[in-house]
Order: C-alpha cells, then sequence, then structure tokens
C-alpha cells in the first residue's frame, strides 16, 4: 500500500501524492522537464544535482531501466515527481523497473501530483527551494528545514559530481587527438562522441589546477556540463582562458559555455525557471537555421546591446540564440579556437540536430595539428 506525501514549496504552495522510491524526505530546488522520453538520461544527469525534478509528461517508466542509458555512475536528482508511475514496464533493453530503480538508489520520488499545475504554477513564480516528505511530517516543520535549505545562487555543487582521480577513455578506432576532458558533471554521452571521432582522452577533476593542465601535450580542451551556479566556480577561468590565448581549441558545453563566457568577461544570470526539455528551438545565426535542441540549465550568459555582442566580452560574439525567450545559446571568440554552447548536442535519446558540434571540435583540433 502506497505511503501519502506531498511536495512542499518555499512559497508555501503544497501538492498532495504517493511516495515511491526510498521512504523519508528530500531537499532540493524544484524544476520541471517537458521531455516526453529520456527520464533515465534526466535522473542520470550529473547537472541536476540538488534538484528535485518534475517530469511534465504523464507517464514515466514504461520502458524501464537500463544500465546503457545512465550518464553517470548513479542517479544524480535530489528527488523526483511524476503524473503517474507506470506500474509496468516494456521494453527488450530494459533491466528492471523504475520504481526499483529509485529503491535502490535511495532516491525519494512522488507520484499522482498534479504536474500540469506545478509547472505552471513554477513557470510564473520561477524555480524555488522544496521537500517532499510524508503527510507524517508537519509542514510547518518541514517549511523550516526548507527555508534552512541554501539556496542554488552561489553554489558551487561541481564538487560533488565531479571525478575524484583522473581516468582515459579510449578512441573508437585510430587515435587522431589527445583531449582533456574538465570534469564539473560530465555525461557519458559527450565522452562517448567525442570517442567516436577519434578522441583519446583524459577526464580531469573539477579541481585540477592550471598549472597541472598547462604542463600536459593535448589537442583540445573540453570544458564539460555541471550543476549549479556559474559564478561559484571561478577557479576555472584561469585555466580556460589561458589555454584558449595559447590557441588550444576549447569547446564547452552548459556549464563549461558559461564558464567560457565568464573567461573572457562575460556574465552570468539565474533564469527564472530554466530550460529544461528536449525540444527547444535555437536559431544558428551564421546561417539562420534553426536546431532542435535538449537543454537542461538554470543559468544563462548575458547578452550585450548588438545581436552578436556578449556583455562585457567584446572578443566573443553570439553564435545561437533561443527562439523561444532569446537567451544566448552559443557562443564562440573572434580570434581564437574557443566555442560553445549552452544546450546538449550529446543530447540522448535526442534530438542530434546538434552533434555537428563535435565534428567542429575535431576540425579546430586538426586545423592546429596542421599549424602548429
Amino acid at each position: 500500500m502506497s505511503q501519502p506525501g506531498y511536495l512542499l514549496l518555499e512559497d508555501g504552495r503544497s501538492f498532495p501524492g504517493d511516495m515511491i522510491g526510498a521512504p523519508g524526505e528530500t531537499l532540493g530546488e524544484a524544476v520541471f522537464n517537458t521531455s516526453m522520453t529520456g527520464y533515465q538520461e534526466v535522473l542520470t544527469d550529473p547537472s541536476y544535482a540538488g534538484q528535485i525534478v518534475a517530469m511534465t509528461y504523464p507517464l514515466i517508466g514504461n520502458y524501464g531501466v537500463t544500465a546503457e542509458d545512465a550518464e553517470s555512475a548513479h542517479i544524480q536528482v535530489a528527488g523526483f515527481i511524476m503524473r503517474e508511475a507506470s506500474s509496468a514496464y516494456s521494453n527488450w533493453r530494459a533491466s528492471g523497473s523504475l520504481q526499483k530503480y529509485l529503491e535502490q538508489a535511495g532516491v525519494v520520488a512522488l507520484e499522482g501530483v498534479d504536474t500540469r499545475a506545478l509547472t505552471r504554477h513554477l513557470r510564473s513564480a520561477g524555480a524555488m527551494r522544496a521537500a517532499i516528505a510524508p503527510t507524517s511530517v508537519p509542514e510547518p516543520d518541514l517549511m523550516g528545514r526548507i527555508q534552512a535549505h541554501p539556496h542554488m545562487e552561489g553554489l558551487d555543487l561541481t564538487c560533488g559530481v565531479s571525478t575524484e582521480e583522473a581516468y582515459d577513455v579510449k578512441p573508437v578506432g585510430d587515435r587522431r587527438f589527445r583531449v582533456l576532458a574538465y570534469d564539473f558533471g560530465v555525461k557519458r554521452h559527450s565522452l562517448k562522441l567525442l570517442a567516436e571521432r577519434g578522441c583519446e582522452i583524459t577526464t580531469l577533476p573539477s579541481t585540477t589546477s592550471a598549472p597541472e593542465i598547462l604542463e600536459q601535450e593535448f589537442d583540445g580542451f573540453f570544458v564539460s556540463n555541471g550543476p549549479g551556479d556559474p559564478a561559484a566556480v571561478e577557479h576555472a577561468l584561469e585555466t580556460i582562458r589561458s589555454l584558449g590565448e595559447r590557441g588550444t581549441p576549447v569547446f564547452g558545453i552548459c556549464l563549461g559555455h558559461q564558464l567560457v563566457a565568464r573567461a573572457f568577461g562575460g556574465s552570468t544570470f539565474k533564469l527564472l525557471y530554466g530550460h529544461r526539455a528536449g525540444n527547444h528551438p535555437v536559431r544558428r545565426m551564421r546561417d539562420g537555421a534553426v536546431e532542435i535542441t535538449a537543454q537542461n540549465h538554470g543559468f544563462a550568459v548575458r547578452r550585450g546591446s548588438t545581436p552578436d555582442a556578449v556583455d562585457g566580452a567584446p572578443s566573443l560574439r553570439v553564435t545561437h540564440v533561443n527562439l523561444n525567450d532569446h537567451t544566448m545559446e552559443g557562443l564562440e571568440h573572434r580570434e581564437l579556437p574557443v566555442f560553445s554552447v549552452q544546450y546538449h548536442p550529446e543530447g540522448a535519446p535526442g534530438p542530434h540536430d546538434s552533434r555537428y558540434l563535435f565534428d567542429q571540435f575535431a576540425a579546430a583540433m586538426a586545423g592546429r595539428q596542421r599549424n602548429p
């Protein structure tokens, strides 16, 4: 028999449901994701660390889970919310049910929630601190814990999701390039796509210092996605800027994009409710093409006063723009082989419109090999 529970937001709004997954309560920032598939990738994406994620698609868990689809070693979300958790699953690849997966990982989840009402509320009021708990926990007690929980602004969460020790990923086929990956919560699919392009990758902890990186030999530098506030990850900026200025191809994704912008003088700000979905239209400014993209971020880089300007960073220009709210989705350096995107070109299960960016990175490294 299911245990009744509820989601409580810091503004006092509550949403009833039934507890599934692990028993107990959990705290985090309440956000929503509108993807129709890919719930396991969402659960295991390190960029979701510290967040309680509500899925807007009404039925979650119907194709089960498989180890092949995990983006990291374990579930990363602080909590999970669904309208309906499927009681059965059907998929030849599946190795188990979503509910058992949540239980074994110790993740608190809630089903039976009016996710439409919750999403509408977060869209107007913004992402905010929240908690999931059984109804046996009084609201005043839970609200006290929510109010004591830190805001996402100012949080460096990368240390909790980065690798503790460097590790290597072998290329698929012959080695063409050696790449260092700055791991702020890298997704496995990013490393896979790099390996498929002949990259031998050494993935480094987020705490690796600039001198340790600069003394190594490599063809390109990949700055990964990750959770938290980019303004709290100041230690990475010197490394990114130093590598770019010496002509090393640099490619950043998501948090990596924000850090690239800040390394060259840009600034970032917190979005009201963020972009978390598999269907955001993004215009590529050089030719007007529209890419359908996967996204997961709560912060963005501030645009300047002209269409291609990055605020505070005259050496950078905007390359991609979100067609929903006109926020910046990509940038490049005007002279150096440095570029980045806010969205996820490696997104699994998709869309795949933006995978050409990994080819662009490979081309930049090949160009540097020809013209050292």
